[in-house]
C-alpha cells in the first residue's frame, strides 16, 4: 500500500470522525430550534413568569444567568490571570509549583456538584453570604479558576523568550516586560481560557443549586445577597418539577439559553481575533 493510500484512508477516518462529532450536535441543535422557536415572542423574553412557570416569561431568569455570569468573571479573571501570572514568571521551577500545577489540573475534573457543596459549606454557611447572588458567583469562580490558569499559563509560556530578553535589555523591569510585551502577545490564548471557564459556568446547573438559584421568584434581585432565577436551575424546574409543563416552553427555555451561551462565544472569539491579528509573532 502505497504512502498517498494511506494518507487518503487517515483522511477519510478523521473526516468521519468529525462528522461523527458534528452531526449529533447539529441534530441536538437543530430539534431545539425547531421545537423551541415558537415558544419564543416578546412577552416570553421580557415578562416575569406566572401561572406557576406555565405563562408568563422567563426573564428573570435571563437577567439572574448575565448577573452571575458576570460576577463569576469579575471573581475569577483577575485572580486565574493573576496566578498564571506567577506560575509562568515568577514561580521558580521546584516541586512546590509542580504541585501546585497538578493540583489544578486535577480540580479542573472535579464534579461542578462538589463545588456546589464547597460553596454552600464556606460561602453561605460559614461566611454567612446565604443563598445569594455573591454566593453563587463566588462558587462558580472556584470552578472556573482551574481552566482559567491552565490556559492562561500556556499562552503566557508560548511567549518567545526573546521578547522578554528585549524587554530587559532596554532597561526594563520584570513586570513592565509583561504588562507591555508578554501579556499583549498572549492575549489571545488567555481569551481563550475565559471562555471556557465562562461558557461552563453559565451553562452549570449543580453549584447555583446549592447556593443562589431560587425555584419560583418572579422578580429581580435587588442587592448581591438577593435570590436569583437562573437559565439552567429553571430549565431543570419546568423539565422534571412541574406537571403539566408545555414542552414548547421547556424547548424554548433551552433555546434561549444556548443563544445567551453562542453570543457570549461568538463575542469572546470576536475579541480573540482582534487581538490575535495585532500578535507579532
Amino acid at each position: 500500500m502505497s504512502r498517498y493510500t494511506v494518507q487518503r484512508i487517515g483522511f477519510a477516518l478523521l473526516v468521519l470522525a468529525a462528522l461523527l462529532v458534528v452531526v449529533p450536535i447539529l441534530f441536538v441543535i437543530g430539534a431545539i430550534v425547531v421545537q423551541g422557536i415558537g415558544a419564543i415572542d416578546w412577552e416570553f423574553l421580557t415578562a416575569m413568569p406566572r401561572d406557576g412557570m406555565k405563562a408568563g416569561g422567563i426573564f428573570p431568569a435571563i437577567v439572574g444567568t448575565l448577573l452571575l455570569t458576570l460576577g463569576t468573571a469579575l471573581a475569577a479573571i483577575p485572580v486565574g490571570v493573576g496566578g498564571a501570572i506567577y506560575l509562568s514568571e515568577y514561580a521558580p521551577d521546584h516541586w512546590v509549583t509542580r504541585a501546585i500545577r497538578l493540583a489544578i489540573i486535577n480540580l479542573a475534573g472535579i464534579p461542578s456538584v462538589v463545588y456546589g457543596l464547597f460553596g454552600l459549606g464556606l460561602f453561605v454557611l460559614f461566611l454567612n453570604f446565604g443563598t445569594s447572588l455573591l454566593a453563587g458567583s463566588l462558587t462558580l469562580a472556584i470552578m472556573t479558576l482551574p481552566i482559567i490558569i491552565s490556559a492562561s499559563e500556556e499562552a503566557l509560556r508560548a511567549v518567545p523568550t526573546e521578547f522578554r530578553t528585549v524587554s530587559a535589555s532596554l532597561g526594563g523591569t520584570r513586570w513592565q516586560g509583561i504588562r507591555h510585551i508578554v501579556l499583549p502577545q498572549a492575549l489571545p490564548g488567555i481569551i481563550t481560557g475565559v471562555i471556557l471557564g465562562i461558557l461552563r459556568a453559565a451553562g452549570e446547573t449543580a453549584p447555583i443549586l446549592f447556593t443562589v438559584a431560587a425555584f419560583f421568584l418572579p422578580r429581580l434581585p435587588q442587592s448581591i445577597f438577593d435570590q436569583t432565577m437562573a437559565l439552567p436551575y429553571h430549565l431543570y424546574v419546568i423539565s422534571t418539577q412541574v406537571p403539566g409543563m408545555p414542552a414548547s416552553v421547556q424547548y424554548g427555555t433551552a433555546l434561549v439559553l444556548l443563544v445567551l451561551v453562542l453570543s457570549m462565544n461568538v463575542a469572546a472569539t470576536l475579541i480573540r481575533s482582534y487581538y490575535r491579528r495585532r500578535r507579532q509573532w
